[in-house]
C-alpha cells in the first residue's frame, strides 16, 4: 500500500513539473515585446550601458 501510494506521488510530480515549466514558459512568451531591428539595438545598448565607456 505504502509503496503504491510513493509511486502515486511520483507519478504525479513527474507529469506535473514538465506542465509548470511549459506554463512558465509559454507567460513569458505573451510578455514580450516586438519592435524592429533599430529599436531593439537601441533597447540593448540601453541594457548595457553602465556608464563606463572605453571611448
Amino acid at each position: 500500500m505504502t509503496t503504491g501510494l510513493v509511486a502515486l506521488v511520483f507519478l504525479i510530480l513527474a507529469l506535473a513539473a514538465p506542465l509548470a515549466l511549459f506554463l512558465l514558459v509559454r507567460s513569458e512568451g505573451e510578455q514580450r515585446v516586438e519592435t524592429d531591428r533599430e529599436s531593439a539595438e537601441r533597447m540593448a545598448r540601453r541594457d548595457t550601458d553602465d556608464g563606463r565607456r572605453s571611448r
